[in-house]
């Protein structure tokens, strides 16, 4: 009895794992997909974009991207025009 549930069970188990392994690697595949770092800039005294390049992400996140982690001016991405207007957060 024990024989022939296993020689009919056990390889509907393997097919179904095998499935599942297959459906968790494209999952993992698609979560890496995530946007690239970017270089934030501080904005200068005529409000266009200074020369200190800072580490930020284009991820939607709670805090933004600041100069000095959290202390600071904050940081903004360039635009097509190279105007400083693209909010950053903190990577």
């Amino acid at each position: 009895m024990k024989t022939q549930f296993l020689n009919k069970a056990l390889p509907l188990a393997v097919v179904f794992l095998g499935g599942l392994g297959a459906f968790v690697t494209t999952a993992m595949q698609k979560a890496e997909e995530a946007k690239a770092p970017q270089m934030g800039y501080t904005l200068n005294a005529k409000g266009g974009c200074s020369n200190v390049p800072v580490n930020c992400d284009n991820t939607p996140k709670p805090f933004v991207c600041r100069l000095g982690i959290t202390t600071g001016p904050q940081a903004y991405g360039k635009d097509a025009q190279g105007n400083c207007v693209q909010i950053l957060y903190r990577p």
